[in-house]
């Protein structure tokens, strides 16, 4: 691997400004947050990372479900006290800013609607909704209560992604004519998912679909991002089951074309990859780049040079990691539009899964129309 000058130079800015971070996040009190749901087994990663960082303090979490409270109580020697059964109750005893959604999908726009009426800013796991409709609701609920509703992805805190986007953005590619997105893995049930996140993952009531939901989330968002909010002009899908013993009710694979103006995205969204993969490839009039994994980037300017390879200079704080991030929302150090996370950005992503969903279902090409404001 070749390391330029000028990634030692941001590896130096990130060391700089991490430090900088963590002085002035020290200096607050942390964001008081509530956990509602642990059904989603995104909330495992939460807990492992909760205990090594500041920003942000776990002062209750919400399950109905009585032997779900007490698996996650003894797995992460988490204190009894912080477990309730209702939102109401856990918050007014515990007073949160934010509540950090483990639900299935489909329970996002109640969750959310609940939220909004404590005056509580949200951060739901992706996608942001189950329809369409639901996305609606939740932005009218926003905007009435006047909450920030964040959608958190795995991929936003991949380095190699913002390189690209950089990249992009500097016209290093050219005008950007194709991007190709792989996401998935070879499928929850194969992987060994918790069985309660197996369970409404293959229920397309609470999931919205199988991996065409899942994962063509990612690509969405990342295509709507680097289109600046743009929403295409059409989508067309294709999506089926290889594997009905397992997935009979949903999809397990599926392929997603968005067509815009002047580019065009393929998105790939399967649980039958041979392995897991989360990797976006742009194509420009004057190259191309590829984000291999969350830091490696390959590169090609020229038909006579051979790619390049090196990794992507670190994320600099708050936004290399949904905890930093959240906090710095909600003390008004950042603001999330047009950004990977912003409603903004994931009311165009529901759009497009809307019009997937509605394309493999019919087997047509479906146009998409502005936005309602």
């Amino acid at each position: 691997m070749v390391l330029r000058w000028k990634s030692l130079a941001a590896v130096l800015f990130f060391s700089l400004s991490m430090g900088a971070w963590c002085s002035s996040a020290f200096a607050q009190a942390p964001v008081r947050v509530v956990i509602v749901g642990l059904e989603h087994g995104h909330v495992a990663g939460f807990l492992q990372a909760f205990p090594k960082q500041h920003d942000v303090e776990l002062v209750g979490i919400v399950d109905a479900d009585a032997a779900l409270r007490e698996k996650y109580e003894r797995q992460f020697h988490v204190d009894h006290g912080l477990f309730y059964s209702r939102l109401d109750d856990a918050i007014a005893a515990r007073h949160p800013q934010a509540l950090l959604v483990y639900t299935p999908v489909g329970e996002h726009r109640r969750v959310i609607e609940a939220a909004a009426a404590h005056g509580l800013d949200v951060m739901v796991e992706k996608p942001l909704a189950i329809s369409f409709e639901d996305a609606l609701a939740i932005r009218n609920a926003a905007r009435e209560h006047h909450i920030q509703v964040l959608v958190n992805y795995e991929t936003t805190w991949y380095a190699s992604n913002r390189a690209l986007y950089e990249m992009a953005e500097q016209g290093r590619l050219g005008v950007i004519r194709k991007a190709v997105i792989h996401d998935g893995h070879q499928g929850p049930q194969e992987i060994g998912v918790q069985p309660e996140f197996l369970k409404w993952l293959k229920d397309p009531a609470e999931n919205g679909a199988g991996a065409l939901y899942d994962f063509g989330c990612y690509g969405a968002d990342l295509m709507t991002w680097l289109m600046h909010g743009e929403a295409p002009l059409s989508v067309t899908a294709v999506a089926h089951t290889d594997k009905p013993e397992e997935y009979a009710p949903v999809d397990d694979d599926a392929t997603i074309i968005l067509q815009y103006p002047h580019a065009q995205a393929v998105l790939m969204p399967s649980w039958d990859w041979t392995f897991a993969r989360k990797d976006m490839e742009l194509y420009g009039t004057k190259g191309y780049a590829i984000a291999v994994n969350p830091v490696e980037v390959r590169t090609r300017f020229s038909e006579q040079a051979p790619e390049h390879t090196e990794n992507a200079a670190p994320l600099a704080p708050p936004e290399d990691s949904s905890l930093h991030y959240l906090a710095a929302v909600l003390r008004g150090q950042l603001q999330p539009r047009g950004d990977l996370t912003s409603l903004d950005t994931n009311m165009v992503v529901m759009e497009i899964l809307a019009g997937a969903r509605e394309s493999a279902r019919t087997g047509r090409t479906v146009v998409l129309h502005p936005l309602p404001q």
